[in-house]
């Protein structure tokens, strides 16, 4: 019997290896994508803002004291000629510039740019009053004092600290609706289940070997990220490994269930396409893959924490990034467990071998 399971399971590995594309989604791009926003945010907060000074006639104590205080406020200060500055701007690439006028200042946002524009403007003004304070030899504004670190007080992490679980989260869901559905679905729709149907090979043994074969391919998964993210960024797991695999099991269930689920609902692998872009572009954009939804309207925010992902990878970030149990996230892995049940019932009804 497990000789079986055994032969069913390396025969799964060795159509997937010959899937070179299903490869490079699996493993080379979860890692580009790691490396690249790691690098790019690197800072931990992102990068600096980018104001355009467009610069004047004739240079004065007052300009000078703005460009001081302008770099002081973590501003990125591009000092432009004004025909340079008008090109950029005609061009489409400046969110904010502070332009001359009269006495003083204007500030001109780009209303396309606006989530860039705004906190620039208010960095700008924040700045000016601190020129305005040197200049008159007055006492300058008291700043708030700013301490970054991540939610549980572990350490201050970068936003590849952020990405990590987020890409993990991702990577069980693309397994379930891609790797588990739609090869389900492709079975089914060039014959294979009616063949194996009348094969001595039990039916179960099949699936399992298929069950089996995904629940390695998503360890491989996790374990390949967590080692680039440890070398790349000496991100480390700052939990326990058990609720870490605990998390990542419960995750990993809902999600192949949810394949599974969804591959009863289409006869070709066109519509299955269909289908399960229809649920997971909402769910990677909505659950906190790459950044949160705090600008979003309350509704949507409260509406997301009953999707499957959006729970499972604040646990996730919990445990990992904070070192937090799963005491404190029991409503969220019950939302999880939910889907789990709900979507493998699902699965169970509409399965069929043609």
């Amino acid at each position: 019997m497990l000789m079986m399971i055994w032969r069913q399971f390396v025969m799964e590995w060795k159509l997937y290896l010959r899937d070179k594309g299903a490869m490079f989604w699996t493993f080379a791009f979860p890692v580009a994508m790691l490396l690249g926003f790691g690098i790019i945010f690197r800072g931990g907060g992102g990068p600096k803002l980018t104001v355009v000074y467009v610069q004047p006639a004739a240079q004065s104590t007052r300009d000078a004291a703005l460009l001081k205080a302008m770099d002081e406020v973590q501003l990125k200060v591009l000092s432009l000629a004004p025909g340079e500055a008008a090109g950029r701007w005609g061009r489409g690439e400046t969110a904010a510039e502070v332009l001359p006028d009269g006495d003083g200042y204007r500030i001109r946002l780009n209303s396309y740019l606006m989530a860039q524009g705004g906190p620039t403007a208010g960095l700008v003004n924040q700045a000016w009053l601190l020129a305005q304070a040197r200049l008159n030899g007055s006492p300058e504004p008291g700043r708030i004092p700013l301490s970054v670190e991540s939610p549980g007080g572990k350490k201050a992490s970068n936003y590849a600290a952020f990405l990590l679980p987020g890409l993990l989260g991702l990577n069980l869901l693309s397994i379930g609706l891609f790797s588990v559905g739609m090869v389900n679905v492709s079975y089914r729709e060039k014959g294979k289940f009616r063949r194996l149907a009348v094969t001595p090979l039990p039916k179960w043994v099949f699936l399992m070997g298929q069950v089996l074969q995904r629940l390695t391919i998503s360890l491989a998964q996790a374990v390949v990220l967590l080692v680039v993210g440890w070398l790349a960024f000496g991100i480390r797991n700052q939990g326990s490994y058990l609720d870490l695999v605990v998390v990542m099991t419960l995750g990993t269930a809902c999600f192949m269930s949810f394949g599974f689920a969804l591959s009863g609902f289409a006869e070709t692998s066109e519509t299955y396409a269909a289908i399960a872009n229809v649920f997971f572009f909402p769910l990677m954009l909505l659950s906190g893959v790459y950044f949160t939804l705090d600008s979003a309207p309350h509704w949507l925010q409260q509406s997301v924490a009953f999707l499957p992902l959006s729970p499972f990878l604040s646990t996730l970030r919990a445990v990992f990034n904070d070192g937090a149990g799963l005491a404190g996230h029991g409503l969220g892995l019950l939302v999880v467990a939910a889907w789990a049940l709900g979507t493998f019932l699902i699965a169970v009804r509409r399965f069929r071998w043609n």
